[in-house]
């Protein structure tokens, strides 16, 4: 009987076994198991992706709210503050419209754009656009258009000057400035930069123009005029104001409550505080407000050059003036 038993475990055993054989013999072939490993290897790259999105669609909201919190509580306002600022005191008969600055806030960073003008004749005519890109409160060189026949060059010098003081060496032959307005047409107006032989009060600039003959800006001695550079050799372009009051509720120069030499003195002593912001949206290098606000607080306000404009013909009587010493013509436009 034992044997009996024994025969039995023994086929059973050999079942079993034959059995486990079979099964393995029908297990995932080696190119089954490649596809198996492959697939998983994407779906864990799918899962990390997804994740990593995940993560950076949830930081990304609160990045921009950070960067809109950041120029929030008025950062935003002093930094397009300070550009307006610069264009009124730095570009001679430039003008803008503080209701028409766009700012747009990106991650970090905020674009400020406005469109610039000059008044010729009787009519402002778009002068050009800056794009002011600040990455935070730092701003990048402005990017520019120009829609002028006569542009200001983007990089200053001596050579380049218009409006000159009367201790600066004339750049130009004056003789040929005054022939090109007189070859000009009747039916025009035109701007002049006009350089004065003397240092003058801002009234007695208006006193010697013809009567159609608008000053629209003047040029302000501050002591580093003569040399045109700074301390350090930096060329230096003219600052000053306008020298019409501007009917515009939200011009800083509307005479409301100030005149708009007090103004100007104002906005120099803004512009210092934010100086390094000021320099990069300005075409001069150099500013040198320390030097300059330091000269005014102990003189007054003297004019050296000016900026006119009005009828050709009119502006033609100005040749003969003792007060001027240099003219250079500016943009021209039909007489609308």
């Amino acid at each position: 009987m034992t044997d009996k038993f024994n025969k039995d475990d023994e086929k059973l055993y050999r079942a079993i076994l034959q059995e486990t054989k079979q099964s393995l013999q029908h297990g995932p072939s080696e190119e089954e198991q490649r596809k198996i490993i492959k697939t998983g290897k994407n779906n864990a790259r799918l899962t990390n992706i997804l994740i990593s999105l995940a993560i950076i669609l949830l930081i990304l909201p609160v990045l921009t709210l950070t960067t809109f919190m950041y120029y929030g509580f008025g950062k935003a306002d002093r930094l397009i503050d300070v550009a307006a600022y610069t264009v009124y005191v730095t570009e001679p008969n430039i003008s803008l419209k503080p209701m028409e600055i766009e700012d747009e806030i990106g991650l970090f960073s905020m674009h400020v754009l406005f469109d610039v003008y000059k008044r010729i004749g009787k009519e402002d005519y778009k002068a050009g656009d800056y794009d002011i890109l600040f990455s935070l409160n730092q701003p990048d060189f402005p990017k520019k258009n120009d829609y002028l026949d006569r542009p200001w060059p983007e990089i200053p010098s001596k050579e380049t000057e218009r409006l000159l003081h009367p201790a600066a060496p004339i750049p130009f032959s004056v003789d040929e400035e005054w022939n090109k307005l007189n070859g000009l047409p009747d039916g025009t107006v035109a701007e002049l930069y006009l350089s004065l032989s003397d240092l003058l009060g801002p009234d007695e600039v208006r006193h010697f123009m013809p009567e159609d003959v608008e000053v629209r800006w003047l040029a302000v001695d501050t002591g580093l005029e003569a040399e045109q550079q700074d301390e350090e050799g930096l060329s230096l372009t003219p600052i000053g104001y306008p020298a019409q009051i501007d009917s515009t509720t939200w011009s800083p120069f509307n005479g409301r409550e100030k005149s708009n030499q007090e103004v100007f003195l104002d906005l120099i002593h803004t512009l210092k505080k934010n100086e390094d912001v000021a320099v990069k949206i300005a075409r001069a290098k150099s500013l040198a407000l320390k030097e300059r606000i330091a000269y005014l607080e102990k003189n007054d306000i003297k004019i050296y050059g000016a900026v006119v404009t009005g009828p050709t013909p009119e502006l033609r009587k100005l040749k003969d003036k003792k007060e001027i010493r240099a003219m250079k013509v500016g943009e021209v436009k039909l007489w609308n």
